[in-house]
This record gives C-alpha cells, structure tokens and sequence, in this order.
C-alpha cells in the first residue's frame, strides 16, 4: 500500500461496498476485521480494499472526520430508515477519486492523511504533528522575551510565545488551568500597544456571556475594553443583523425567549391534543425519567425540540424527513418531536422571532448575498475552539482574518453531542499550513498529585503532559461503597467536617454524570440544612453563589469552573460511560457523528481536573469505571491490593483471563512493545491494540499467524503489520 494515498483508499472503499456503509463498518473494513458480521455477510473481504489500511480504530476514524470536514464525504440517511446513518460520496469526494488532489486544494486533507503501510505517520496524531508535540522554545524566541520583560515578566515561556507570535495563524493548546484567558487578554493588549493595531480592527470571539464578560474586565483594566470588539457567535451575529436588518429581514423579528419556548411547545402539545405530563411520557422512558423534577423532563424536552429544529435547518433539511420505520424503539418520540418542531416553525415565522441559530444562519446568506457588508478585521480571536461547529467555522471562514489566533484543549472537548467538532483543533495545521502550534501545559490550578492524576487520565490523546505550579498534600481518594445511600453520606459527612477547616461551602463541588444523582443527594441535604445550588445543562449557569452555599452540578455544567474541593461521585462503568440517555431522539441523530465513548472518557477528564486541592472519587454496587486506570489508582492508593483486583477484572464486562506459565511475562513485554511503538507511531496506545487483544494473546499463546487469526481484534491487517514482532515476543 505504500505507493497509495490513504485517504484515496477510504473514499475508494466506499464506492466499492455495494450498499450504504455506517462509519463502524466502514473502519471494520478498512483495517480487515472478518470478526465484524456484515463482513461475512456481505462477503466483502473479496473486495479489494478490504484490509487497505492496517491502522487502528482511531487513526480511522480521525481520517474519516477529516474527510467529512474536508467535504468529501457526508452523513446521509437511509431512504428507508432515516435513523440508519451512512457515510457517502461528495461530489468533491468522487472528484477526487477521478482527479486525486484535483487543483492543489485536497492536499490540505491528503497531508497527516496519508498513511503508507510501515510508515510512522497517522490521519490526524502524526509523530510530526506539533499539536501533538510540545512546542520548542527557540533562542529568537528567548531574545524577543527579554526584550518584552517588561511587559511579561509574570509569565511563563510557552505564554509568552503565545502572546508574541507573529505567524498569521496561531493555535493555542491550553491545557486544563493554563491560564488560557489571560493570553487571550494580555494578546489583545500587546497587539494595540506594541504592534499598533487598531483596537477596533480585533474581534475576540468566545461561546458564553460569562466568558465574553470576563474577558471584558480584564480588558477594561487596560483601557480596551470599549474599542476591541469582544462578542459570542451569537452576539455577533445579532449585532450584524440589526445593523442590517432592512437587507436580512422583510419584516420586524426578534431573539426568542426562554418563554417564547415554552408558550411555543406548549401550544404544539395542546395542537395534538396532548397535555406535558403526557407528552414526557410518550417522549422518555421510566427509566429516562427517574430521578428528574417535571420542571428538568420539560427543559430537557423542550430544548431537544429546538435542537432538532436547528440540527435540521443547519444541515438544510425539511423537517418532514425526520422520521424512521415504525419498528425504530425511538418511533413514537421521533414523531412526536417531528410534530412539535413544524409547529415551532409555523409560529416563528409567523411572529418574526428567530433563535441563535437563526441569526447564525441568516448572517451567513446576509454575507453572501452582500460580501461588501462582511466586516473587515485585522486579527479574530477564538476562544473555546474544541468546541466550534462546520457553521462557525463557516463565518471564521467568511471573515477571512488576515491573522487567526485560537486558543483550545483538545482533552475538554465535551459537546460532539450537540454538534461541536474536535476534528477542526485536531487537524488546524491541515486547514493552516504553516501555522504555529503553542502549548500551555504549566498547570496554575491544581496540586501536583492532582495533576499527574489527570496527565495519566488523558494520555490515550497523546498530548505533551500538564506540569504542576502547586505543590501540597495529597488529598487523593478512591472509594468504593456498599450502596448509593451510603456513598451520599459519606459526601454529607466530609462536607460537614470541612466546615471546622474554614473552607468556604462555594469552594465545594459535588459533580455527577446525571441530574438523578444529584437530584437524590440535593433531598438529604435539604434534610440536614446544608444550602447548596444545582447546575445542569439546563439550569441557569450564572447562578451567584454565597459563600455558605455549595455546589452540586452535573459534568457538563461545571465546565470552565474550580474548586477547592470536588466530588466526583458515581464513579462506575453505568456512568462513565454514560450507558443510557436523558436526549432520546438527539442522540439518534448524532450516533454517528463523534465517538461518544472518547468523548466520556474526555468528560471523566474535565470532572477530575476541576479539583485544586482534594479530590475524591467514589462508586457503589457496581465496578469502577475503566476511565479510573490502574496506573490512576496506583497513584491514588497504591496499597489497596483489592481495588486494584476489582479494577483488573472490569474489562469490557467480562473477566480477566487467568495466565500460566510465563503469560504474565508476556503481557509485560506486550505492554511494553505497544508502548514503545505508540510513542513512535505518536499515536495513542489504544490505537496499536486494544488491551483485550493484549490479554488474549498472553492468554492463548499463539506459536504461529495462523493462530493469531483467533485472537480478538487480530485481523489479517493487524497480522502483516504487527505479527513477526508479537511472536517474537512470546518466544523470548
């Protein structure tokens, strides 16, 4: 395969599997497993790409999210499911199968996307690829520091590059309490004072009111603050159309509000005749409701609704196609949703009222149809770029910035389920030749013990590791309960003895993966008069807390945020990964859209690192979650021989094979072999084989490659890549 750009290989491969292929199959067929049943079904190892890629599962995938950002394929559905998600053929896609790198412009998507067999390259986590190595520190670079000593003496090498660099695009990784908006703010400042750019020709973009205000406040304190335009997607994009309105609009319109929402659903409801009780009924299962207030089953509803509104029209859709056959589980949820969106619809354009993606939308036909009213800037800024949408992406790109800088963390990105992207953080380089790559990994937040908890958390990814600042005790535990009952007192009671430590109650998290948990443990702690706030995906995440008020908060809310102290409870394989859904009919429609389970083990990540100086861990009546490593749990407790034995056996729900003989020699080697060739392929050691694959050979021992062939994820690819060298490991 060495003579074949792999990125031609996937696109090939689609055209030649004969129906319409979902992105696990596609991987499947790819790398050569004959284990997978449409496989043998299908007979579809005759054809003849089948194995053309012997990579892993995520190299695969990186290289078909990038081929979807590249616009050469696209998700569709299945005419007869419209829930049954398949990859296709762009246009683009199929011309370029006839014309490979037609014009010069797929280059962008062939580079770090070309995989020859043998190499040490990957699609996206290539050993090459700053984004995944740390930035060097030149002597040009230590020349200019102290020439702006002055200025930046405060702070820290990488910081410093990040504020002074001249390339026109600029990526900032920054790491988990980096301090990411500091560099933004002290950026904008030394590019009005000491480059003489025109405050008003710089717009910093972020993604929520309490982080534009933020950074305005900083501003401020430097006198920038009225002249540099500092906005959300969303309040940019208000602000263009109501400086346009007579060219956007033919008549008066208005952002929606949150009552507007609720007036609008309720009025669809009482169009089909169904009260809410009834429709929360119809729309979530028992179990999806348990542990919810009717007030958090209505939110969740309600702002399903609007996504699949807004999911539809992003991807310029009808509505009416949002449907599925009658034996889909999600049948009578799906329509039922289809019904209230149409009639949302109905009503928006009848009223003029518009919601943010909307004005997201209608900024983009506004700057197409008039490209003179497209504001011109000399530098954009974007905060949160792990978290931007192909739509954002679309205006950044509409505005064309002589100069980009974007600051994000690849290890926090927590929002595929709702449309954000990873892809666009992880291939910047591809989309920004010659751009520059700058890490943030000094840690300001966290005690060093806490630190190297989330670095072993993470390293699946592949990123350069967090350095702590902070040295202190560790306040480190992982505890295992009998019941839910008991875990929630065993928050209750740390919490109540903290108050003889005079740690403030608001420097106190108590984080859970679902509203029911925290639900349950918000009742006992009403019981006992402990004042605390709840924060959800749908509650109000401006909430002020006093300083005798604690805080519990599901994953998702708490992004962005620290404390003292955190919880993090419900620590199992029920939770992380989250196995059920409180979003039934959105997480249908995205199924095929991010990889959820990295995106869980990501989340666990952003949990853990809100923590400054104690962390506690905790689980009940069932094993830990995998995302709990051994290595984590040997820095956490290393003397607790039990819970490493409990953690062992948990793997993927079944139990850890009994080795003889030398296997435990084996699986050592094996571990060390997959480590060193992880690091030099820079690719996450997941991606070499997966640890049941690990097991399984130390397990069986295999003498030959024909018995290889047994193993668990050993396919014909994985055997002519990896095969000489794993015997040979087995025979030392």
């Amino acid at each position: 395969m060495s003579d074949k750009k792999d990125y031609l290989v996937a696109l090939r491969a689609v055209q030649q599997i004969p129906f319409g292929v979902g992105r696990n199959l596609l991987i499947d067929f790819l790398n050569g497993s004959e284990e997978n049943e449409s496989v043998k079904k299908n007979n579809l190892k005759e054809l003849p790409d089948f194995g053309g890629l012997a990579y892993g599962r995520g190299e695969l995938n990186s290289l078909l999210g990038s081929l979807l950002v590249k616009g050469m394929l696209e998700i569709t559905s299945l005419p007869s499911n419209r829930f049954c998600k398949v990859l296709k053929l762009t246009s683009r896609g199929e011309e370029e199968l006839r014309r490979p790198l037609a014009g010069g412009e797929a280059e962008g998507a062939a580079s770090g996307s070309s995989m020859p067999s043998g190499s040490q390259e990957s699609s996206v986590l290539s050993s090459s690829s700053t984004i995944h190595s740390k930035a060097q520190i030149t002597e040009d670079d230590r020349k200019l520091f102290a020439e702006f000593d002055f200025f930046l003496s405060s702070y820290n090498d990488e910081q410093k590059k990040a504020i002074l660099s001249n390339n026109n695009s600029v990526l900032c990784v920054a790491g988990a309490g980096s301090g990411k908006t500091t560099v933004l703010t002290k950026r904008v400042e030394f590019l009005v004072k000491f480059r003489s750019v025109p405050a008003a020709r710089i717009l910093a973009i972020t993604f929520t009111r309490k982080a534009r205000q933020e950074m305005m406040k900083r501003l401020a304190k430097e006198g920038l603050a009225d002249a540099v335009m500092v906005e959300t997607f969303n309040s940019f994009c208000e602000k263009i159309l109501k400086k346009h309105n007579e060219l956007a609009y033919d008549k008066p319109v208005r952002v929606i509000s949150y009552a507007d929402k609720v007036r609008m659903v309720k009025s669809a409801l009482s169009k089909l005749g169904l009260g809410m009780e009834q429709a929360l009924q119809k729309y979530f299962n028992s179990g999806q409701q348990k542990g919810k207030t009717p007030e958090q089953l209505m939110n969740i509803f309600m702002n399903d609704c609007f996504f699949i509104r807004d999911y539809f029209k992003f991807k310029n859709r009808p509505l009416k196609e949002f449907s599925c056959d009658a034996g889909n589980k999600c049948f009578e949820s799906a329509m039922l949703v289809r019904s209230v969106c149409m009639h949302i619809q109905e009503l928006m354009d009848q009223h003029g009222l518009r919601d943010y993606a909307d004005q997201l939308l209608d900024t983009l036909k506004l700057f197409r149809e008039h490209p003179e009213l497209v504001p011109e800037f000399e530098h954009v800024m974007i905060d949160e770029y792990q978290d931007v949408n192909s739509t954002q992406i679309e205006l950044i790109n509409m505005l064309k910035p002589k100069n980009l800088f974007c600051v994000g963390d690849p290890r926090q990105s927590i929002y595929g389920w709702r449309g954000s992207d990873i892809n666009y953080i992880l291939c910047f380089e591809e989309d920004h030749p010659g751009c520059e790559v700058v890490h943030l990994t000094m840690n300001y937040r966290s005690t060093n013990h806490i630190v190297e908890l989330i670095n072993r958390g993470i390293r699946n990814m592949n990123l350069p590791d967090l350095e702590a600042v902070k040295y202190g005790d560790k306040e480190l535990m992982v505890l295992d309960f009998a019941s839910e009952e008991a875990e929630y007192e065993f928050v209750i009671q740390r919490i109540l003895s903290s108050s003889s430590s005079s740690l403030p109650r608001n420097e106190i998290f108590v984080l859970a993966r679902t509203n029911r948990q925290l639900n349950e443990l918000s009742m006992l702690m009403k019981a006992r008069a402990i004042k605390h706030v709840i924060k959800s995906e749908d509650s109000d995440h401006n909430i002020m807390l006093m300083e005798d008020e604690l805080t519990l908060a599901t994953v998702h809310a708490i992004k962005g945020l620290e404390a003292e102290m955190v919880f993090v409870i419900g620590c199992t394989t029920a939770n992380f990964p989250c196995r059920g859904s409180e979003h039934p009919v959105i997480d249908v429609v995205k199924m095929d859209e991010y990889d959820k389970d990295e995106e869980e083990r990501r989340l666990f990540y952003v949990a853990l690192s809100r923590a400054k100086s104690a962390l506690y861990l905790s689980y009940s009546s069932k094993s830990p979650t995998s995302y709990l490593t051994r290595s984590m749990i040997r820095l956490i407790d290393p003397d607790n021989e039990a819970l490493h034995q409990k953690q062992l056996s948990e793997w993927e729900g079944e139990n850890r094979p009994s080795f003889k003989g030398d296997s435990q020699g084996v699986l050592e080697r094996l571990h060390e072999w997959r480590t060193r060739t992880s690091e030099a392929l820079g690719v996450p050691p997941f991606m070499i084989m997966h640890d049941k694959t690990l097991y399984e050979i130390a397990e069986k021992m295999p003498l030959n490659t024909e018995e290889l062939t047994d193993i668990y994820g050993m396919g014909h690819a994985k055997i002519r890549r990896y095969g000489e060298e794993i015997l040979g490991l087995i025979m030392c």
